[in-house]
């Protein structure tokens, strides 16, 4: 029972900021909108004992994509009066729900129709200390082009925001 309550405030959180997320004018608000949404997984994953998966949806969706979101927003400065109209905007998020709902449908009846029991798995299988050994020895390099990729995408923005003097 308590498991459950737990999830359906962490879903309230998620819901919540990602709500947040697509109706804000602000920017910052908006990047606020996806820390709580991205915190609220985090807790989804623990809940669910992925110390993982929690470990990693904190340190890279929260550590660095957040952050390096709020730092981007922060430099450029983006003004309101420079911001495109977007008259219909409620009609295209609609109209992407009405999208996903059939197969958000068709993956929880999927889910509700699983097995509730799953095999036991191997001794240290899922451990931080296997999952470390395996991103750290076969998947250094796309961890490295995806930092360096992050970098660059920072460094962009502060390039193209940075003010001339006049």
């Amino acid at each position: 029972m308590l498991e459950n309550s737990i999830f359906v405030i962490l879903a309230l959180f998620l819901t919540g900021g990602s709500l947040m997320m697509l109706w804000s004018k602000q920017s910052i608000l908006s990047a606020f909108g996806f820390l709580i949404a991205m915190l609220a997984m985090a807790g989804v994953f623990a809940l669910l004992e992925n110390s993982f998966l929690f470990l990693a949806q904190i340190m890279v969706s929260v550590g660095a994509v957040v952050v390096l979101s709020l730092m981007v927003i922060i430099t450029v400065n983006m003004k309101d009066e420079d911001l495109p109209d977007e008259p219909k905007k409620l009609r295209w998020i609609l109209f992407s729900a009405i999208l996903v709902a059939p197969f958000s449908f068709l993956m929880y009846r999927a889910l509700t129709h699983m097995h509730q029991s799953f095999g036991v798995s191997q001794e240290g299988y899922g451990t931080l200390k296997s999952m470390g050994g395996e991103l750290f020895s076969h998947w250094v390099l796309p961890f490295e082009i995806a930092s360096v990729l992050l970098l660059a995408a920072m460094v962009a923005a502060i390039v193209i925001a940075r003010k001339e003097p006049n």
